[in-house]
């Protein structure tokens, strides 16, 4: 059935994971729906950057997740959607968690119901690792309890049981793909690698980051945008809940001496109380189990291990380094 679609919506399209998956359809030759944020400057987000000719062949819908009748109206004559759109700051949920059950949980609703209602022949909807909480054993398997230690986290377990509520219900074929801790180009300041970078770049001597002790399974985008291709790809994907990590585990202490070490800086580390989590809250670990993936969509990871890691932090540093990336990051602000 997936190879007969070639058009796909794609909500969260201005976004970071948004636009590289946008990317690599286009690549792959699908016709692409991207559908972006509205706002009154007209933003189409990272994808302002695609080529222009790229950009003037895009069917793009700007519009609000939240709206149910926007959604619909994007969704008529795909064939398939991939759902992206979301709230993911942790920190700004602590702070506005209403927003997150508008966005993230209503918001899927929304998709859900469009799709069910046009008789859309695949769903895509995006999970994360941060639904797992701190990891009770290693590595983490589809089968280890979900646990909300954040708003955030609570939002996406939320629309996860929705999805699969769903599929139980009406049989609307959907996959759930929970990818672990994605990094590289465009990625916003919130999360710690582009933290981490931007302060290098910018001449820091010393470091302002979280919690250094905590562990992560970090993705390269590009590896992340082919999992949601994989499972779509993938029969065997619908009514499943698909981890895509690179089987790696890292402590974000090591990640920032990794980053240095590839820059060639001399740092030192402290902690910064504003970007610490409540101690509750903290997810300690996360390490991803991917044979589900490999079995079901023979998914592989290109960046894998500490050399992929590596490669995949050398394009990200090239990236932000490059002329006019750096500067539309404030590296000396807490980014929520």
């Amino acid at each position: 059935m997936a190879g007969k679609i070639r058009k796909i919506l794609v909500t969260g399209a201005d976004g970071f994971i948004g636009s590289h998956l946008v990317e690599q359809l286009l690549l792959e030759g699908y016709d692409v729906r991207p559908f972006v944020f509205y706002n009154s400057f007209n933003s189409w987000g990272w994808l302002d950057t695609f080529p222009a000719k790229v950009k003037r062949s895009l069917d793009v819908f700007a519009g609000d997740i939240r709206d149910p009748h926007g959604v619909k109206k994007a969704m008529r004559g795909c064939g398939a959607v991939m759902h992206l759109a979301a709230l993911i700051g942790i920190p700004y949920s602590y702070h506005s968690p209403d927003t997150y059950i508008d966005t993230n949980v209503k918001g899927t609703l929304n998709v859900l119901q469009a799709a069910k209602e046009l008789g859309v022949s695949r769903i895509i909807h995006t999970s994360t690792s941060e639904v797992y909480g701190t990891a009770q054993f290693v590595p983490i398997t589809e089968e280890h309890p979900l646990q909300g230690q954040s708003p955030y986290s609570a939002s996406k377990i939320g629309a996860d049981q929705l999805a699969l509520s769903f599929y139980a219900s009406f049989g609307t074929p959907v996959t759930i793909v929970r990818p672990f801790n994605t990094y590289g180009p465009r990625q916003s300041a919130r999360a710690v690698i582009p933290t981490i970078i931007t302060q290098i770049a910018q001449g820091a001597k010393v470091l302002k980051l979280g919690s250094l002790h905590p562990t992560r399974d970090f993705s390269f985008v590009t590896d992340t945008a082919r999992a949601f291709i994989a499972a779509f790809r993938s029969p065997k994907a619908i009514g499943e809940v698909i981890n895509f990590g690179s089987n790696f585990e890292v402590s974000i202490g090591d990640v920032a001496r990794t980053i240095a070490e590839i820059m060639n800086s001399k740092v030192k580390m402290t902690m910064d109380n504003a970007r610490v989590r409540p101690v509750k809250s903290e997810v300690e670990r996360l390490w991803a189990d991917n044979t589900k993936a490999r079995k079901l969509t023979d998914w592989i990871p290109e960046y894998a291990g500490l050399a992929g890691f590596k490669r995949g932090l050398t394009k990200t540093i090239k990236w932000f380094k490059e002329s006019g990336h750096l500067a539309q990051y404030k590296s000396h602000l807490c980014n929520m």
